[in-house]
């Protein structure tokens, strides 16, 4: 199966679940959700992996275990890429993501390593330049309030250093384009314009150890 977009009854779909977010909902519209919602990823994830590598889709229960939200379904659709990437469908639109939004203790401590190298830590800084250039924004996750414990709060990279999470992420709001396959290509060129973010930080911080 090709991918073809995501057709308007996806995102009705979640609409829907949204005001009802209940098993008597769902029942009853776990055709559209298979057919509207499911089978369109499964498509674009065959088309992605030749570049891109395998991926799943996350499954749209909620861990209610801990969580004072006992809504039993997730609003959204999720997909995560083998190469770093994911992509979010929901009532809002799409979305796409890259890089490593919560780091491992012994990858974060990798990660300080670098920014504060003279010769490495500067790439950053200009690699990240050049993505946001190209339209795509670059967030720091779990962001400290100050410097990280034997860092100096004046360092030049001291707002890279705090992050304990780096991601590009893109957002776009419900058009039809979402209909077609220029929602792949759409995600495809975010995907290789965050390329190079994903690169450096498997090259300099990698797996965690832990």
């Amino acid at each position: 199966m090709t991918f073809r977009g995501w057709p308007s009854e996806a995102l009705e779909f979640y609409e829907g679940l949204v005001a009802d977010n209940s098993k008597t909902y769902w029942t009853a519209h776990l055709p559209v959700y298979e057919e509207r919602v499911k089978a369109p990823a499964l498509a674009l994830l065959a088309d992605l992996e030749p570049e891109f590598g395998p991926g799943k889709i996350f499954r749209p229960y909620r861990d209610v275990r801990f969580s004072h939200d006992k809504t039993p379904y997730k609003d959204h659709l999720g997909i995560w890429l083998e190469s770093g990437g994911y992509i979010q469908l929901g009532a809002d639109g799409l979305a796409a993501g890259c890089g490593m939004y919560q780091m491992a203790p012994d990858q974060l401590e990798r990660y300080r390593r670098t920014i504060v190298d003279e010769h490495l830590g500067p790439s950053l800084v200009t690699l990240i330049a050049s993505i946001e250039k190209a339209g795509v924004g670059v967030h720091g996750h779990g962001t400290l309030k100050t410097a990280p414990r034997g860092f100096p709060k004046d360092h030049p990279r001291i707002e890279l250093l705090r992050h304990k999470g780096l991601t590009t992420w893109q957002e776009w709001e419900p058009a039809p384009w979402m209909g077609t396959p220029a929602a792949r290509d759409r995600i495809v060129d975010f995907l290789r314009t965050s390329r190079p973010l994903r690169e450096w930080l498997d090259h300099h911080v990698g797996p965690s150890g832990r």
